[in-house]
Formats: structure tokens, sequence, C-alpha cells
């Protein structure tokens, strides 16, 4: 026997009821034009998932119950069984919850039992969980669901869903990463479907852990598991990636895109219930699944197969197919520019602007810009209607237009705006850097000198104090470098907003743009930035990637999208260009300043976030790590570095800009990484523990037999 499943992946957005709607609608008859029986879409999809406190208004319960009324009565949703997401109130308490409906009448619901609570997850905060396993209670449906099904009540709670020829049981998001997770009791007990509706966020290297899981899940039990996943930014900072898909006994059938333009996305595969049975045929799987606890089973009069008996839909599936994964470069390209595409389109602006500085942080952002202008000409060319009504309307193209964005460098020259702001301290290298970059992507480029702006504001500060501050190099103290450098980081972020505000205007057209930052997750980390500076912007794509990522993925784009101008980039000395050049007629180092390199600060991020090492524990580790080419004393001198600078700077954290989430070891305190912005910058107590132990520790860096390792 035979028949066909579906799992689907939506570019859904928070409060957009009406366009979610719409795109679950579309999924339904997609799935049903290619002779789905099932169909599954992502977690909360009527509301969008990333509601937030939302959540906790009345509003939207109610129009997500409007919004389930209109898809009960629609004509997509009918002899289809669907799995639909919206949050529910039941007995005055809110659940995160799976409405199974079939032609007209809500069959079930399923409220989420395991909830996501940490890291970028808050589920506790908004709703409760189901811990009645295996327990159902009768929920009275509003009288807006009552006149359209004729029901009053309804089944709520821990149950599956029992068809003429199978049985379908509901797993959601993080239970599937719980290690008891739901799917192993009830494929015990006959469960052959297992669906699973995901709002899961993408993050540098993940994809494989959540594969992996799915696999090993249907391999032990053996079943087929539907995992449908939202894609895109429905309002936050996450980037959710999409990436549905159908396994059966530990083979993966089918699978979506990670990073895609697309709205509705489907996708379907023809599956044999008899290979679930053999595959379950085992003797040991008999002998537990005889002693498993049952569920109650709720009817659905219908079957997956159609009545067909033999195979439905246009194609068969042919076997398992391979798991390609993204190279860290390819998501750093993609996950971020789909990200800026969404936030674009859906903030109704007319496009982005960048300070470039020259250097490789701001190349970084101005690439994935480039990307995105990739993608959506790419999609622009095979047709996308709602990308190349996005696009019309994001150029100033009128509604009729026949404009078609499939050229990325033309599409650029429409929204992409660059500008250089020098000083007197600028090199013309950077300066004609950041001008060939913009050439070579096809921004539009302005150059400036600011220097009378910087002179202006210090001549305010002289003018009311009788002082006038100086650069180190010309005998000022720090204090005096430190805010003469400021002034100039300050000043471009004024004036980058202005630019922004304006350079529509300038060129004839109407509205503003976008103000891209260009700070990467390790100098947040560190505090290496001026607060309020040109990093301070409206969004930034790089804020959740490391400055070793960064250089990887420059290096990548060299090659895959043709830009020899990029090798100038990673050949340049890190620079803010902020300090005149001393008498030794070297320039500033971002590395020398800091006092620590990039790839040790991408080992303190891990060690701190991902290991949750304070500095006493951070050092131990660094002695095994690095004992090899540095003595316990040099060790414990550079971890005591690293938290003195991040205590003194985790200030900025609460003035971050919104970042797309990539990196684990995100220093962002929105939701991310919960720690004081007010922090005792001695640790005394940890400080005097790591020198007592350094000094007890043999030096194993001057014994012989050990070469200098790398530090990564």
């Amino acid at each position: 026997m035979h028949l066909v499943t579906v799992a689907t992946q939506l570019d859904q957005w928070s409060l957009d009821f009406e366009g979610n709607c719409k795109r679950i609608l579309k999924s339904i008859a997609i799935a049903k034009s290619r002779g789905a029986t099932l169909r599954v879409g992502p977690e909360l999809e009527i509301p969008g998932y990333g509601c937030l406190d939302h959540f906790l208004e009345g509003d939207t319960i109610l129009h997500s119950w409007e919004v389930l009324a209109t898809i009960l009565q629609s004509e997509e949703a009918q002899d289809i069984v669907c799995d639909i997401g919206m949050p529910i109130e039941h007995k005055n308490n809110n659940y995160n919850c799976r409405v199974i409906i079939h032609s007209g009448k809500i069959v079930m619901i399923r409220p989420k039992m395991w909830m996501a609570n940490d890291g970028n997850y808050r589920e506790l905060r908004h709703f409760t969980p189901w811990h009645k396993h295996r327990q159902v209670e009768q929920h009275s449906l509003p009288r807006i669901i009552r006149n359209v099904t004729g029901q009053s009540l309804v089944p709520f709670g821990d149950a599956v869903v029992s068809t003429e020829d199978t049985v379908i049981g509901v797993e959601l998001c993080e239970e599937l990463f719980t290690p008891a997770s739901p799917h192993i009791l009830m494929g015990l007990d006959g469960v052959e479907i297992f669906t699973n509706s995901s709002a899961s966020h993408h993050e540098l290297r993940k994809l494989n852990r959540r594969i992996d899981l799915i696999k090993e899940a249907t391999m032990k039990l053996g079943g087929i598991y539907l995992y449908a996943n939202q894609q895109g930014c429905d309002g936050d900072r996450l980037y959710y990636d999409g990436a549905a898909l159908i396994a059966m006994n530990g083979q993966i059938l089918a699978r979506g895109s990670q990073f895609s333009l697309s709205d509705v996305e489907v996708i379907t595969a023809t599956v044999d219930l008899g290979a679930v049975r053999a595959h379950r045929t085992t003797s040991s799987r008999r002998m537990q699944s005889a002693q498993a606890e049952a569920y109650q089973r709720v009817y659905v009069d219908t079957r997956l197969d159609g009545g067909q008996g033999i195979r439905v839909g246009d194609e068969e599936t042919k076997g398992s197919m391979e798991v390609v994964y993204h190279t860290p470069e390819e998501e750093i390209a993609l996950g971020p520019a789909c990200w800026l595409w969404d936030y674009l389109r859906r903030s109704r602006t007319q496009g982005y602007f960048i300070p470039l500085s020259g250097g490789i942080d701001s190349c970084a952002t101005t690439v994935i810009v480039h990307s995105m202008c990739r993608l959506v000409a790419d999609a622009a060319s095979k047709g996308d209607e709602q990308v190349i009504a996005d696009a019309r309307r994001i150029a100033g193209e009128p509604e009729d237009s026949s404009y078609l964005p499939t050229d990325p460098k033309e599409f650029a020259g429409r929204i992409f705006h660059t500008c250089y702001m020098g000083t007197e301290h600028s090199s013309p290298e950077t300066r004609k850097r950041a001008k060939d970059l913009s050439e070579a992507v096809g921004g539009y480029h302005v150059d400036l000198n600011m220097d009378t702006a910087v002179s202006a504001v210090k001549g305010i500060f002289s003018l009311v104090t009788g002082k006038r501050p100086q650069f180190a190099v010309h005998g000022g103290s720090s204090a005096e470098n430190l805010a003469l450098q400021n002034i100039q980081a300050r000043l471009r972020m004024v004036l980058a907003y202005m630019f922004a505000q304006l350079l529509p205007w300038t060129r004839g057209k109407v509205g503003s743009l976008l103000v891209l930052g260009s700070a990467n997750v390790d100098e947040s980390l560190r505090g290496y930035y001026t607060k309020y500076d040109c990093s301070s912007a409206d969004v930034n794509p790089i804020g959740g990637i490391s400055k070793t990522d960064l250089k990887k993925f420059i290096a990548w784009a060299e090659v895959k999208f043709d830009l020899p101008i990029l090798r100038s980039f990673l050949d340049a000395i890190p620079t803010a260009e902020l300090i005149p050049i001393g008498s030794d007629n070297v320039a500033q180092s971002d590395e020398v300043e800091m006092g620590m390199t990039y790839d040790e600060l991408s080992v303190y991020g891990r060690l701190r976030k991902v290991e949750k090492c304070g500095p006493y524990s951070m050092f131990g580790k660094l002695v095994q790590e690095w004992g090899s080419f540095l003595s316990p004393v040099e060790i414990a001198t550079k971890v005591k570095h690293f938290f003195f600078n991040y205590a003194i700077n985790r200030h900025k954290m609460t003035t971050l800009t919104p970042s797309v989430h990539m990196e684990s070891y995100s220093p962002d305190d929105n939701r991310f990484d919960l720690r004081p912005f007010l922090l005792p910058t001695r640790f005394n107590h940890q400080f005097r523990r790591i020198d007592e132990l350094a000094e007890k520790l043999p030096n194993r860096a001057t014994q012989p037999g050990h070469d200098k390792a790398k530090v990564d």
C-alpha cells in the first residue's frame, strides 16, 4: 500500500494574519495538486512563531481562531488531513497547539508538552506545557468555530489520530530534541507517521544535528517522519532555515531548501506503509511494543491512500536521497542574505546604506548584500511573482511596471548605497578599496571627507573648556586619545543616518534607507568598538559571525562571486584608522590594540558561552589546549586580560545593533546571553585562584618535543 505525505515550509510573519492565512492555503493547494492526503505546516504558523509577548494578548488567540475558521471553510482544506499550528487558551492557560482538521471538522488538538526555554527561546513565558501524558480532555470551541464545524467539544491532549489505514502521532519541535522524545512511546504503540512542526533557527554548522536526530528516530523505531519548518525572518533576530524533510526507516526521502526567498515551499514523497511494518518485525521491538502504554486514538473516517490502494501522486519517490550540507561559507552567504531580504521588504523601506571603511567587516556586509541581490535576480529569473513584486516596490517602480530585477548589479544600483567617510587619518588604500568594492557589486557610492565636522566638535570642546586634547602620538593621555577616536566614530553614525534618510531624495526617489552595521561577534564580545559609532545601525548581518569565519567567507566569495577586489581586503591589516601614524610609521592595528588575536577571541567566546566557563575553568581548559606552546603564567595573563576587557565593555551589549543570530557563542543580551552588564572588572577571587594554580603547574611549553600549535 502506498500513500502520499507532505511537509511544508512557510515564510510566515508575526501577526500578519492575512498574509499567513494566504500562505497556509497556498501550501495546502499545492499539496493537494500533488495528490497529497496529509499536510503538515510549521509551528504556530497562523500567528507566526515569533510573536513573543503578543502571545499573552487575547487578540492573538482570537485572530488565530478567525483564520482557522477561514481555513476550515476553504475549498483547499477539503478532503485532506491538515496539521495546523496556533495558540489556544484551555482552562485559562495558553498552549502552543497543533490543530488536526479534516474536511471542515476539527479532529483533535494536541498541545506542546516540552518547551524550548533556553538560548533564543522563552516559551514558558508565553505557554503552559501539557504534562498530562496520554490523557485527553474536552475543549469547548469558540462560537466562531461552532458556526463553521457544528462542533461544540473536541479532544484536547496527548492522543494520536487513527485513520482507516494508519495512525498519525504529533511531535512538536523541541520534543524531538528531548532525551525521552514522544515519538518513542508513540511508535511502540503503533503510530506509523510522525509529524513535527517546528520553528528551528539557523546557526552555523547546526543542520546536521536536526537531520541526524530524525534519521536515528526512524531507524530505531521504523516509521515515516514529516518535518515542517518555518523559513525566513518573522520579525526578530532569528532566521528560520527551512530544510523541511520526509524520512522513512532512517532514510531521507525528500528535503526542502535551507535558504530560499520563496514564501511557500512544499515537499512530497510517495511512501510504503508496508516497508514500515516490515522494519518493525524485530523481536526486541515487538517485546517492547507489547508492554507499551496505549494512547487514546481519535478516529477520522478517511484513508490516506485515497482509497486507491497502490499509489497516488504524479511521481513515485525513488529511494533515499543523499543529504548535502552547505559549507559555513555558503551559510554566511545565504542565511543573512535571506534575512536581509525579508527585513527590507517587510520594513517597506527603499534599500540599504552602509558606511564602507575599506576594512574586512564592512566588506563582508557588502558582499552579503551582493549575495541578496544575486538571490533576488535568480528568483526573478525563475518567475517568482512575490519576489518580483517586492523588488519592483522597493526599487520605486509602479505596480504595472514590467521591470525585472534579473541583473544583481543593476538591482544593487537601485537599492544599495555605500559611503566612504574619510578623515585626515584615512589612507588612500582604504578609500580606493571602498570605491572599488562598491563598483564591483553595483552599489551607489558616495565619497566624503569629514574633517570639518570633526574639527568643529573639537573646537566646541576647546571653546568651552579652554583645553585642546591631543592624540597619544602627540603627547596626549589615553583619555584624550580615546575621546578623539570616538568623536570620529560617532560622527560617522550621525552622517550615516543623515545620508540614509536623504540619499533617495537626492536621486529623485521617495522613502529612506536602512543603515547596515558591521561589527562582528568577536568585537562585540571583547567590546572593541565605540558605543553609538558607525557600527550602531538599524540591522547588522554579520553581528553573529566570528572574524575568523568572515575571513574564510571573503576568500570563498572572491572565487564564487568572481570578485577579485576581495583579495585586497584579505591582505590588508585590520585597522580603524582613527589615530595618526606614529614615529615608527606603523598603522593602527586592531589585534595589537586589543591585546589578543581574533582566533583567540573565538576560543574565549566558545568557552565562555558554549562550555559555560568562568575565568578559573577557562584557564584550566586553555592550559590543556595551549600548554604546549604557552606557559601557565602566560595563559593566565591572557585569560585575565580577556575577562577584564569583557567586563568593562559588557554594557555595550545593551545597545548592540540587532543582528541575525548565527553563532552559538553570541554575546547578544537581547535573550540569548543573559548576563549582567555591570560586572566586577577585577574578578579578585577568580584571578587570585588562577594565579595560585598557574604558579603550581609545570611549564610544558619549555619542555622539548612540543611544537608551537596554531590557536584556533
